[in-house]
């Protein structure tokens, strides 16, 4: 982290995980340990949590999020939700582009991109993800892989509002695997994605643009990871769950 040019963000992404009661039973949880951060706190949570969390976060100083969202304003679209929907329950943060979406749920980086417009286009701000395969690692192509996806999500989108972007970079080898890469291989991709958006826009736009590891940071990973200069924050999985090691990520980020 290089906290003299951008804020570190800590997010929690709870997957498919908690009944509302327990959403709030976890947020107050977290609350107390998390009060006197010096870093964004965001925990996402599934949409039928999202008005239990936002009440619950209440006076705190963790924002919620959603963790996805469809392109379209409305339609014939089952079972999805739309970012024009979100924003209406006070939800102002949304993820597009994680992993399992695009492994399992059939997104591709033009869909990712769209999901990142709707979101743009409601005033939300955007927590983007892009990564690996581990064959994609193997074959050397990570950062031809990554750069594309940046590229393609970020099509038509300004300056100003690159402001609303987080990118998250998460080797989806690492994803709920307890693999986790290794602090310097975190680095050179985060590095790598703050050079391209400096290419795509300018320096100042890199400097003060946040780019978050998300791969299995954990409790006893997370200083290692958070000390490296281009790594402002994590996409948090299971160890968002557990009040103790969420907050113990959290005070990494505030050192």
């Amino acid at each position: 982290m290089n906290k003299s040019l951008r804020k570190a963000v800590i997010a929690g992404n709870w997957k498919m995980n908690k009944t509302p009661a327990e959403t709030t039973a976890l947020i107050n949880e977290i609350k107390p340990l998390v009060a006197d951060a010096d870093c964004d706190v965001v925990c996402c949570v599934p949409y039928v949590d999202l008005f239990a969390a936002l009440e619950a976060a209440k006076g705190s100083n963790i924002k919620i999020g959603a963790e996805n969202c469809h392109w379209a304003k409305s339609g014939a679209f089952t079972g999805e939700v739309s970012a024009e929907m979100l924003k209406a329950c006070g939800v102002d943060i949304v993820i597009t582009g994680h992993s399992e979406r695009r492994t399992y749920f059939g997104d591709t980086d033009v869909t990712v991109h769209d999901r990142t417009r709707a979101a743009l286009d409601n005033g939300m701000t955007v927590i983007l993800c892009v990564g690996e395969y581990l064959e994609q690692r193997e074959q050397n192509i990570t950062m031809e892989v990554v750069s594309s996806q940046v590229k393609i999500a970020l099509a038509g989108v300004s300056k100003e509002e690159l402001d609303r972007i987080i990118i998250a970079y998460e080797p989806v080898w690492a994803i709920g695997t307890g693999k986790t890469a290794t602090a310097d291989q975190a680095e050179e991709v985060c590095k790598a994605i703050r050079e391209l958006i400096a290419e795509l826009y300018d320096k100042e736009a890199a400097d003060k643009f946040v780019v978050q590891y998300g791969g299995s940071m954990n409790a006893k990973n997370a200083d290692e990871l958070l000390g490296k200069e281009d790594v402002d924050g994590g996409l948090i999985g299971g160890a968002s769950l557990k009040a103790p090691d969420f907050a113990a990520i959290v005070k990494a980020a505030s050192k």
